[in-house]
């Protein structure tokens, strides 16, 4: 089921403020770089466990309504079901009473009856779904591991960012961001 970003997270789970402080970095001429390393940072620790840190919004795309009327995001954790709709031959939507479904946040699980659900007309990408995914909306609903996970990846790359200029690589992750981060890692079957 593909997914797209619709609304991304209005802050970043860690300031510059606080990354500078963790750095030991008292100059502000290095401020657009680590910005943008926190940035990636909790761009790479959201791909690495599929949690996204702090509220977003995505729009799911689905063919059909799966069997059972339980839909499992590859993002979590869910928060809310904004928006559904269905698509007919001629692309023109419907909308569907977020209501009809139920959000079971502990499983990561929406799931209506499916006898409830109207069939799309539209052979491929006939269903959209909008929902509400992360923590909360501030960094301190983000859980510890993977706040300390963000500095340190900052760290990493801040201090081996001249190696990139050399050709070098410094895309290994160091061991304790990856120890960190695999206990909140989101597990496909």
């Amino acid at each position: 089921m593909p997914a797209y970003l619709l609304t991304p997270p209005a802050a970043e789970p860690l300031s510059l403020i606080d990354a500078k402080t963790f750095l030991r970095v008292e100059h502000s001429d290095d401020d657009a770089i680590i910005a943008s390393l926190v940035s990636a940072a909790r761009n790479h620790v959201e791909a690495l466990t599929r949690n996204a840190l702090i509220v977003q919004t995505w729009r799911l795309v689905l063919d059909r309504w799966p069997d059972g009327g339980r839909i499992a995001p590859r993002i979590t954790p869910l928060r809310a079901l904004t928006a559904a709709r269905v698509f007919d031959a001629t692309n023109e939507s419907s909308a569907i009473d977020p209501d009809i479904f139920v959000v079971d946040a502990a499983a990561g699980v929406l799931a209506a009856p499916a006898w409830s659900l109207p069939i799309p007309v539209r052979n491929a990408a006939g269903i959209e779904l909008d929902i509400e995914v992360g923590y909360g909306a501030a960094a301190s609903d983000v859980p510890p591991t993977l706040l300390q996970a963000i500095r340190m990846l900052v760290a990493h790359w801040y201090d081996n960012r001249g190696l990139i200029a050399i050709g070098q690589s410094v895309a290994i992750m160091p061991a304790s961001v990856n120890a960190m981060i695999s206990s909140h890692r989101v597990l496909s079957l």
